[in-house]
């Protein structure tokens, strides 16, 4: 099977589970015909993910190929935007037909979950590598940045953080749960989570006229937070004991013999969560809850905007976000 026969028996097929809308001519030419939503902006964001790097070579092809557009759709996610079009570009190191229908299996049912539409991209021979181009949309004017937070602001986060550093210890170190515990339900939530993030469009879309800086968790709370500070030239006030924690981390038994002090530091610079971190004025509280209701979501304040340029706990203590660096 060649490349062209891969696109036509493959990613043709999976460009059929969207429903985005305005695609006047997709797959199949050389360029995709598009027409964006009235009065609308565009939001367009790319990742690209590389085996050993942005996923174990272990896993499974079914969750390479749904974690690949998860990752995108969350970038959509903290902006407040809607989904609509993606194009794919893929390095496959053979033709490995039961693989590349697995990736796109996977990457099927959040097309199906989320409405977004394949409209082009390309396939070569390689080392694996995904890159991933997402467009949305948002009502002009509307989409969340990083750069509104204001002094007085409350910090949010949403769901729970630590499942991608539990999932990716799980992995690394093929940890098993202590007989008779619990804690082997936990793992098995943290690694579901890690592999198949669910990105918050929804919330995304609720927070527009709520929040005024948004951003999503890729690279960990405390760095990711910090890119917003430095956006607004803010700092913040984190109470770190009011940060959610996943069952995984607070069970205590994956990393080793750590205090919990240290065991949520990890979990606060690790990356992968893909919940969303904003902030929003004292007065929305109210408003921020009733969101949480609606949308079936927790959403915690961990604390707030101040003067400055750093992260600091309410003793004063500097909080340093190190998260995941490429380079």
């Amino acid at each position: 099977m060649n490349e062209f026969e891969l696109i036509q028996a493959y990613f043709s097929t999976l460009a059929s589970k969207g429903v985005g809308k305005g695609v006047e001519l997709g797959i199949g030419d050389d360029c995709a015909i598009l027409t964006p939503p009235a009065n609308s902006q565009l939001v367009v964001s790319t990742d690209t993910l590389i085996a050993g790097v942005h996923f174990p070579d272990s896993t499974s092809a079914f969750d390479i190929g749904f974690k690949s557009l998860a990752v995108n759709l969350s970038d959509l996610a903290a902006m407040g935007a809607s989904p609509l079009w993606f194009t794919l570009c893929i390095t496959l190191p053979d033709r490995n037909t039961q693989w590349v229908e697995g990736f796109c299996n996977g990457m099927a049912e959040l097309i199906q979950q989320t409405g977004i539409q394949l409209v082009g991209g390309d396939t070569t021979k390689g080392p694996l590598s995904i890159s991933i181009h997402v467009t949305g949309a948002v009502p002009v004017g509307e989409a969340l940045t990083r750069h509104g937070a204001c002094v007085g602001d409350d910090v949010y986060v949403s769901g729970v953080i630590g499942h991608g550093a539990a999932g990716l210890e799980m992995v690394l170190s093929d940890f098993e749960a202590p007989d008779g515990s619990r804690f082997d339900e936990y793992l098995l939530d943290a690694l579901q989570r890690f592999n198949r993030p669910q990105p918050r469009l929804a919330l995304g879309q609720a927070l527009r006229g709520i929040a005024t800086s948004c951003i999503d968790i890729s690279d960990g709370l405390l760095a990711d937070l910090q890119h917003v500070l430095s956006a607004s030239e803010v700092g913040a006030r984190l109470v770190l004991e009011s940060v959610p924690l996943s069952d995984a981390v607070m069970a205590g038994c994956l990393f080793g013999d750590k205090s919990e002090r240290e065991n949520r530091l990890l979990a606060c610079n690790a990356g992968d969560d893909y919940e969303l971190c904003f902030t929003a004025p004292e007065n929305k509280r109210e408003s921020v809850d009733a969101l949480a209701a609606e949308q079936i979501v927790t959403l915690t304040r961990i604390g707030s905007v101040v003067e400055g340029a750093s992260i600091v706990e309410k003793g004063g203590e500097e909080l340093v976000g190190l998260g995941y660096q490429h380079f």
